[in-house]
């Protein structure tokens, strides 16, 4: 969820908590969003690795040259710091996210049931009434007005129905959407995609080095100015967050992907648009003790916010990233996320290696 600068990460035990101390009633889906956090995270299956035809997996895919990069910003946040010398091997990339009509095929060919459609298990829940075990996830919904930015409640609602063929619920569907990457994906179901289509997950060092596209220190995946030739540059919020977005770069919520230039590696939407699954579990710290090739990230999860909780990062901002709250498009800046927790601004790429 879009974080402000000075914390950026939404601790899910502040929805417990809020709720908890909420002296209104509760509405159904609420309680239900609060006793699902509560539960032990658990590993969701993962589909087997499919086989796949000689050049397949390349189609769509841009080869990026293996380097050494600076990678942080000590301009950033401090999970952003320090700034150290990063070499990766090369690698192919999905050219794009992951869209809807491609993660519909998936599901088509193996039956995949992604998280947010799962019905939670009553095992799960002993106290809970059976009419709040539904399956559902997160949407944004715009505040009426001004609100202040530290509670996230605000705009952030429990959904039930809400998932990958629903991103806003039940209401809503993909017509029209067909290019538009997919969301309400949970990392697992990022990772068992990936298992399908023969690729995995990009390392966080995988992903950064090829956001900045061959530019070394820049601000943005694009050059050094916002706007460049006085032009939104990726899809973000413009306007008054969370209640007032004025769509100056053309789009209130995701945009079909390929809707503005690629980077200096031919890779679109490496800024905004939605945020995207890496393969790395998530420390604040790990910069401090991160191997100088081919780093994998930490063999342990750590979220001072949620300190029981296992995260994995995230990367590239999301439509939602605004610059009075989150500047989550930066290809320095980091997000994190429970594996088992999709939202309507979080979406995902594959890589492979050689």
């Amino acid at each position: 969820m879009e974080q402000p600068e000075k914390s950026y990460d939404v601790p899910v035990w502040k929805f417990v908590a809020a709720i908890a101390g909420m002296l209104v009633a509760v509405t159904l889906g609420t309680m239900f969003w609060m006793w699902r956090d509560a539960r032990p995270r658990r590993p969701h299956p993962v589909a087997p690795a499919r086989v796949v035809r000689t050049g397949e997996w390349t189609n769509g895919m841009v080869w990026i040259r293996g380097g050494t990069f600076s990678m942080g910003a000590e301009g950033g946040q401090n999970d952003e710091r320090p700034v150290h010398r990063v070499t990766v091997s090369g690698f192919w990339m999905d050219e794009t996210e992951v869209t809807n009509e491609q993660f519909a095929k998936f599901v088509e060919e193996t039956g995949h049931v992604t998280v947010a459609e799962r019905q939670p298990d009553a095992k799960d829940f002993p106290d809970a009434p059976p009419e709040l075990l539904v399956a559902g996830s997160v949407v944004f919904q715009a505040s009426a007005g001004p609100v202040p930015l530290d509670n996230f409640l605000a705009w952030w609602k429990w959904t039930p129905g809400a998932n990958w063929r629903h991103p806003e619920g039940p209401g809503s569907n993909l017509a029209g959407r067909e290019k538009h990457p997919v969301v309400q994906v949970a990392w697992d179901d990022a990772v068992a995609y990936c298992a399908w289509a023969g690729k995995r997950l990009p390392t966080e060092a995988e992903w950064e080095y090829a956001s900045r596209g061959g530019a070394e220190g820049q601000t943005y995946v694009w050059g050094a100015v916002q706007l460049p030739g006085g032009k939104w540059a990726a899809n973000i919020w413009q306007g008054n967050f969370p209640y007032e977005n004025n769509s100056a770069d053309g789009f209130r919520g995701t945009a079909p992907v390929r809707s503005f230039l690629p980077n200096g590696h031919h890779l679109y939407d490496m800024a905004g648009n939605v945020w995207e699954w890496c393969a790395d579990l998530y420390r604040p710290d790990y910069y401090a003790q991160s191997p100088a090739r081919d780093p994998g990230g930490p063999e342990t999860s750590f979220d001072p916010n949620e300190p029981n909780v296992i995260k994995r990062v995230q990367r590239g901002g999301s439509y939602l990233c605004a610059d009075v709250y989150c500047r989550g498009y930066r290809p320095s800046a980091r997000m994190k996320g429970a594996p088992d927790t999709g939202l309507s601004h979080t979406g995902f790429r594959g890589v492979r290696s050689n």
